[in-house]
Order: structure tokens, then sequence, then C-alpha cells
């Protein structure tokens, strides 16, 4: 009984495996057999997905996968992180287009004649801009309609005490003065009157250096050679303690210095990032706390996607 038992046992298992489309060979050959191939369709959801297809003998089996997400609270910042990278860049080249058709408003479309257009070519140089940003915003210039434009800067008080700088450089001074106002009301914030918040900060030339790419004793040597005013450290955050690539060092000059400081760094092999002509620097930094810190970090950033607005400073540690 117990034979025929298992007779039956062993003729379903073998019935089971045929119907699956799986051979009756050993499994070591048909794992030489197998052929992995992949699809890309695009979903109902707006993403790729990527089809996986596994094939034994006759039979398809195929898996779905998705694109990798953030995985983990790491992954996510790093990610967030090369997004505000991206931005930065973005405004750069924006403020930089801008001064370009400035330029050429004032002056004309050559540098040979035009003094401050020959400059922006020096500048595109030291802030790696490419080449293609001044041409496009040379021809931009001449387009009709196509007004100079005009810096502004609009003081705002945040949160805690804190108080920011919204640098501008618009062609519509009451477009942008308007959708300033609105985002700084919506946040909670108030627009200052001019010069209650300015005078908190001073203009100055900023190199920034990854913590990652430079040892502290070192940059305190090159900022004392080149004659820098200070060297500020990286903010100490806790979320960022493992974040060393994006965290950075300060090294703050005067105009006159400034191209010392740049040289003295390439001598020494540090990698740096440049200003974007200056930056306002705050004189004694302000401690708030953590909900006015968020609060005001939400504020900064909501002005920072106008696209009027080039940079906003604040006083804030």
């Amino acid at each position: 009984m117990s034979t025929s038992s298992s007779t039956i046992k062993a003729f379903g298992t073998l019935l089971v495996r045929f119907s699956n489309g799986v051979s009756l060979k050993p499994s070591n050959f048909i794992s030489h057999r197998s052929i992995l191939s992949r699809d890309l369709s695009y979903s109902s959801s707006g993403t790729w997905v990527s089809f996986c297809g596994l094939k034994y003998g006759n039979s398809d089996r195929n898996i779905s996968t998705s694109p990798p997400m953030c995985m983990g609270r790491r992954s996510c910042k790093i990610a967030g992180r090369k997004t505000a990278n991206d931005a930065k860049k973005a405004k750069l080249y924006s403020r930089f287009g801008k001064e370009v058709v400035s330029a050429v408003k004032k002056g004309g479309s050559s540098p040979v004649s035009n003094t401050a257009l020959a400059a922006l070519f020096e500048k595109a140089k030291e802030l790696d801009i490419p080449r293609d940003i001044i041409e496009r915003n040379i021809k931009r210039a001449s387009e009709k309609g196509q007004e100079a434009y005009i810096e502004k800067f609009y003081e705002v008080y945040g949160y805690g005490g804190a108080g920011m700088i919204a640098q501008v450089l618009t062609d519509k001074v009451n477009r942008s003065v308007a959708r300033v106002r609105e985002v700084v009301k919506d946040c909670g914030g108030k627009m200052a009157d001019s010069g209650s918040i300015m005078f908190k900060f001073k203009r100055a030339r900023v190199v920034n250096i990854k913590a990652a790419d430079a040892d502290k004793d070192q940059l305190l040597a090159i900022a004392l050679d080149a004659g820098a005013d200070d060297v500020v450290e990286p903010s100490m955050d806790e979320d960022d303690i493992e974040e060393d690539s994006e965290r950075h060092y300060k090294i703050v000059s005067s105009m006159e210095n400034y191209s010392a400081i740049l040289e003295k760094l390439r001598e020494e092999g540090v990698a740096f990032e440049t200003d974007n002509g200056f930056e306002l620097v705050p004189l004694t930094p302000v401690e708030v706390d953590d909900e006015a810190m968020d609060l005001n970090k939400e504020l900064i950033s909501k002005l920072l996607e106008l696209d009027d607005v080039d940079a906003v400073y604040t006083d804030q540690k």
C-alpha cells in the first residue's frame, strides 16, 4: 500500500511539473539554458517599469520591477541635496544671464568696446559658466521688448528674531516686489523697511570648500597666508553628521584678496566653489529654536522658487 502511495505521489509531482511547462531534465541543465530578457514599458502611473522575463523551456515568467526610489533617510537626503545643488546652479546661470543682458543694453554686444561685458566673460571663466550662456543672452538682449535688469534687495523679518535679505535682479520691479510680498505674507513673515536688516550684514567674497575635500588646519593656513578675513566652519546639524560631502567651510575675503585665495587653493590642490560675485555675510548670527528654524527654512525655500529672486541671505545660525 505504501509503495502504491509513493508511486502515485511521484506521478503527481511529475504531472505538476509538466503542466507548469518545466522540463523533466535535471535542474542544473535548466539553469544553463535559462535566458534573462529585459523590456521596458510605460505604466499608467507615469513611471517606467522594467520587466525581467525568465524563460524555462517554452514557459515565460515575467517579474516587474519599478525604478528604485529613496531607500531610507540617507538616500532621500542625498537626492534632496542633488536637487538643491541643481537648483543652485540654475539660479547662478539665470542671474549671470540677466547680468549679460543688462551689460549689453548699456554698452553694446562687443566685449572689445563694452568693458562690463568683457568683465562678465572673465567672470564666466571663474565661475565655470558655459560660453553658450553668454552668447544666448547677448542675442536675448537685442530682442524687442527686452528691458534692462535692475538689482533690488528686499528685507524681511523672519521667525525667532532672524532677518533675511532677498537679492533680486529683475526687468519688472513691480512684479518682483509683489511676488516677494505675497510669499512673505503666506509664510507668516513680514516685509521690513529698507536698511532695517541690511546693516546686520557685510558684503564680502566667499569661497566654499566641501568638508570632505579639505583639512581645517590646512584651510586656516591658506586663509592666513592669502589675507582672508575669516574661515567659517560647517554647521553641525546632527542630521548631517555623516554628510561631510554636503557640508562646507567658507573662506570670507575682501574683494582685493579673493584672487589670491583662489590661486593659493589651486596650488594646494583643494577643490572649491566660488560665489556669484559676492555674498552678504551676517555680522552677528542669531540663534533660534527648532520651530523658528524650520519656518525660516520654508520661507527661504519659497522665496528661492521665485524666478526673480537670485539669492536669500539670513543671519540665522
